[in-house]
């Protein structure tokens, strides 16, 4: 067997690509309906940009961004988002016009109650309840 070295060569996860057919639509859905901020807005040439939103309380920013040619957007992106108060949430965005689940999701301890929803493209996020969430 191979010996590997115990140095870490990952920092943290610094961003996780969602594919978006409109980078405008999919920048108004991420920050007035999930209430993101828009950290970075770039063009890269004529035709591309580079987007990245990310939640008010830090971790991990969303590259909304076009698919490589010939992937699909509306896509299941393992994101999974948090917030304090799961039922709260999936009222708020029900509100807010967001395509959620018809009701949150209890599945019993240990796992928390949570929802899924989809954004302006059909891409699925989850927003799980984790109660010390500001």
């Amino acid at each position: 067997m191979a010996e590997t070295s115990s140095r870490t060569v990952v920092g943290r996860v610094g961003r996780v690509a969602v594919p978006v057919t409109d980078q405008d639509r999919a920048i108004e859905f991420y920050t007035q309906k999930l209430g993101f901020r828009l950290d970075v807005d770039i063009p890269m040439t004529e035709t591309y940009r580079w987007v990245e939103v990310s939640p008010p309380g830090g971790g991990a920013a969303l590259a909304i961004v076009p698919p490589p040619e010939g992937k699909p957007t509306g896509v299941d992106t393992n994101v999974m988002l948090t917030t304090s108060d799961a039922d709260d949430a999936h009222a708020q965005l029900r509100d807010r016009g967001v395509d959620v689940d018809e009701e949150v999701s209890r599945m019993g301890d240990p796992v928390p109650p949570m929802f899924w929803f989809r954004d302006q493209d059909g891409n699925t996020l989850v927003l799980v309840e984790t109660p010390d969430e500001q």
